[in-house]
């Protein structure tokens, strides 16, 4: 699926929404769709723009969309309008362009926006399904360089796009609080394991993807379709604890060390907004084999890349008592880590004839690039524990401590277009109960 650029890509428009208009992550070329409550209330569909949201249940109630779209957006989640499709999602992006550009708009519209500080965010789906794929070739690699100095990747990660299949139930929208699990622990030097709080807790920086329109079970998702059933995107971050997963994660894969918190930014970014920065996949190395012919696509080979800077920061308690900033942990190209697209990752999901659902969420897996200073995890950054990181103010940390705080962003940029961004993704680290 190719997504034109129309005139909600303009960079000369503006809104009548002042904080909009240079907005870092939510300008009116961008208007990701959420799910919100204003304090005290009942969660509700809404679009970001600017510092404020606007309430599309009540631009239904007050007849300013299209009639067909009133029951799916008074919805509170989005797994309904999700199912609609990309037509569905196209129009009614425009439409709220336009209100939201309109000045002779502004006094109907105006009543139903409400300031992002007032609100509090939801997940944005009833997620039915969760899987967390392994896409990001540099993590791959250097993760297996630790474990497997002499095969750091496995023969079939180049043939087959790997994942595994994650805990929905334990999903959250960001600033849910990160407390830290306990499980099965067995250090090298130790003869049997013990039981106990992880030690070694870390982060993983990744993009999600929605699911908007699914398949039927024991039917495929042809790879030149795939990216028409994702209704958009949002940053991931799927705490690892990774003393419980290096125990455990023999013969079958994570467990434990996983299924206690996945993060999610609350808004979804669509891929209509994301248009003006795609891009073409990074060519394979040389010697490498070509993608199966059901993996395989020119149009997905052309534009499946997606030109998204990606950072991850880290807070300590000790930093934020001081008032101090953030320390930058990581900060690269989303496209220059995956080793297979967006399209590829739906394609392989469906090809057993597994059946994807509205609002099922799926992860990239840990986006790392080449370069030392775009690692994606601390396992990466600290080479498994052995080369403590110093932060600015002094401190060191190999993995997480209690009081940490993760904060991931992420920022769209490309020749002639307005920079979008995600909105935050973070989550500080509590002791464990």
């Amino acid at each position: 699926m190719t997504h034109h650029l129309d005139e909600t890509h303009d960079p000369a428009r503006t809104s009548w929404v002042k904080s909009a208009n240079g907005h870092p992550d939510f300008p009116i070329q961008n208007l990701p769709l959420g799910v919100f409550s204003p304090n005290g209330g009942e969660p509700r569909i809404g679009a970001a723009i600017g510092e404020m949201i606007v309430d599309l249940s009540a631009l239904a109630e007050a007849g300013l969309l299209d009639d067909r779209w009133i029951d799916p957006l008074m919805q509170p989640t989005l797994n309904e309008w999700f199912g609609h499709g990309p037509d569905e999602g196209r129009a009614l992006r425009r439409l709220l362009s336009d209100l939201l550009c309109a000045e002779a708009q502004r006094s109907a519209v105006e009543p139903h926006l409400l300031a992002q500080s007032d609100a509090t965010m939801h997940l944005p789906c009833a997620i039915g399904d969760y899987t967390d794929f392994y896409v990001g070739i540099h993590h791959a690699t250097n993760v297996g360089k630790q474990f497997r100095p002499d095969q750091p990747l496995l023969p079939n990660y180049k043939y087959v796009p790997i994942g595994y299949h994650g805990r929905a139930s334990s999903v959250r929208v960001s600033g849910a609080p990160v407390i830290r699990p306990k499980g099965q622990r067995k250090p090298p030097t130790a003869d049997i394991p013990d039981y106990g709080p992880a030690r070694r807790l870390d982060y993983e920086l990744e993009l999600g993807m929605f699911i908007g329109r699914g398949n039927e079970l024991g039917t495929t998702i042809p790879i030149a379709e795939a990216a028409s059933h994702i209704a958009g995107y949002c940053l991931l971050n799927d705490w690892s604890a990774r003393d419980l997963q290096a125990w455990e994660y023999q013969p079958l894969g994570p467990f434990l060390a996983k299924n206690f918190l996945t993060t999610i930014s609350p808004w979804v970014i669509s891929p209509d907004a994301l248009a003006p920065f795609r891009t073409a996949i990074p060519p394979r190395p040389e010697g490498d084999p070509a993608p199966l012919p059901y993996l395989d696509d020119a149009t997905d080979r052309a534009r499946g890349g997606l030109a998204i800077t990606i950072e991850a920061a880290l807070l300590t308690a000790k930093m934020r008592a001081a008032g101090e900033e953030p320390h930058l942990l990581s900060h690269g190209e989303a496209a220059a880590a995956m080793y297979w697209s967006a399209a590829q990752i739906v394609a392989h999901h469906s090809s057993n004839g597994c059946n994807l659902m509205s609002g099922d969420l799926i992860g990239t897996g840990t986006l790392s690039v080449a370069d030392a200073n775009g690692l994606g995890s601390l396992l990466e950054i600290s080479q498994g524990g052995k080369a403590p990181l110093t932060l600015a103010n002094g401190e060191q940390r190999s993995f997480l401590e209690d009081g940490d705080e993760l904060m991931l962003s992420a920022r769209c940029t490309a020749p002639g277009a307005v920079p979008i961004g995600f909105g935050s993704c973070r989550g500080q680290v509590l002791a464990a109960r």
